[in-house]
């Protein structure tokens, strides 16, 4: 059984680049405060490197 990731959306990807704020919306966060669980892969983490300034990771 792959590990779980909570991932947090902190601050709002309005001015962030398009490719940020596209990465924000595959990860499923719409809004802020709001708190997803993904299972912990390579193709995650990524996702995760490229909005680390935007989110919370548990």
């Amino acid at each position: 059984m792959a590990k779980k990731v909570k991932i947090t959306l902190k601050k709002s990807p309005i001015g962030e680049k398009p490719k940020t704020r596209a990465t924000v919306r595959s990860l499923g966060l719409r809004r802020i405060r709001q708190t997803v669980e993904h299972a912990d892969s390579p193709d995650l983490r990524g996702m995760l490197a490229r909005v680390r300034h935007l989110v919370d990771v548990e």
